[in-house]
């Protein structure tokens, strides 16, 4: 009885109303478009999992748009990197839905000691392993929920998917490009990606970004600066160098010809351009290296450049096939 004279009132005087039973996380149940700011959970595998949704003013819940998730880094959050990463702006003046997720905290090894932090889970292809006695989560399960979960609640162009990671969240996001690549149209991996030497077998070959730094490159991310200029003597340096391995790793996995084209600029940022070795026209690489960048996702603040600006112009023009 209460929930009918609530929702009466509602009606009679337009009022937003929320339901305490409504389990998305969001706990809105009004016709009313929840512009802005949401905060949603899931649970996966009997733990709570948590994701932040921003909707942007100019969304019309008859027109389908692109979503493009932004994973954090070591020690980030989905609520950090909503507030940090300049994704939900451009959310904003694109008319994108931007998604946030938050990864689970563990007990961590490291090369240089034990520790407890956030984490995406991406042993063993990674240069930290987790703790004896930690369990760690399904995160691909775990996106692949959320993934599902947003043409609930939100009219989503699912060919127009996209992913976007940081640091550990870019290790998380060429996990992706290999087990999620039938469902995210395009990727990009910042300051993070493949550590292992091996060949995985991605579900479809996908246009991939890599962008890094060229402070960024020693042990601890750290540089000191490389210059532009020797950009590719770089990318074919000693096999244990950075920049190698995760050129020749994305060619491995992806079946991509070793041979590119570099283009841009040696005072801002260079790239690399590779395409497949069977004229697949979607099967794309990009190794982009940028000038005065240390080990960070580039919002304008810490760096001249606003990635989430650029990483939208080269998303928006690829569709899921």
């Amino acid at each position: 009885m209460k929930k009918i004279l609530l929702l009466l009132l509602c009606t009679v005087f337009l009022f937003q109303c929320k339901d305490d039973d409504d389990d998305d996380g969001n706990n809105n149940t009004s016709t009313t478009i929840p512009y802005g700011k949401n905060r949603y959970t899931k649970e996966i595998d009997g733990v709570q999992r948590e994701f932040y949704v921003h909707i942007p003013q100019s969304y019309d819940s008859t027109v389908a748009v692109p979503v493009v998730f932004m994973l954090h880094g070591t020690s980030g959050d989905g609520e950090k990197f909503y507030n940090i990463s300049g994704w939900k702006e451009v959310g904003e003046t694109e008319n994108i839905i931007t998604v946030f997720p938050s990864s689970g905290s563990y007990c961590i090894i490291e090369p240089d000691g034990q520790k407890t932090t956030t984490k995406w889970n991406t042993p063993p292809d990674a240069e930290w392993i987790f703790c004896p006695n930690e369990t760690p989560l399904d995160d691909i399960k775990f996106l692949k929920e959320v993934v599902a979960f947003l043409p609930t609640k939100f009219n989503i162009d699912t060919r127009r998917i996209y992913l976007v990671g940081f640091s550990n969240g870019g290790q998380m996001a060429a996990k992706c490009a290999i087990e999620m690549s039938d469902i995210f149209a395009a990727i990009v991996e910042s300051a993070g990606s493949f550590y292992l030497d091996t060949t995985y077998t991605p579900k479809r070959k996908l246009p991939i970004t890599y962008q890094v730094g060229n402070d960024d490159w020693g042990p601890g991310n750290e540089g000191p600066d490389l210059p532009l200029s020797q950009f590719d003597s770089l990318l074919n340096s000693f096999e244990d160098f950075k920049y190698y391995r995760i050129k020749q790793r994305h060619i491995n996995h992806f079946d991509l010809n070793p041979n590119y084209t570099i283009t841009g600029d040696t005072a801002s940022a260079v790239f690399a351009h590779f395409v497949s070795n069977n004229n697949e026209p979607n099967n794309l690489f990009q190794f982009v290296m940028v000038k005065g960048l240390k080990h960070a996702y580039p919002n304008g603040t810490n760096h001249p450049a606003k990635a989430a600006v650029q990483n939208w112009a080269w998303f928006k023009q690829f569709t899921l096939p």
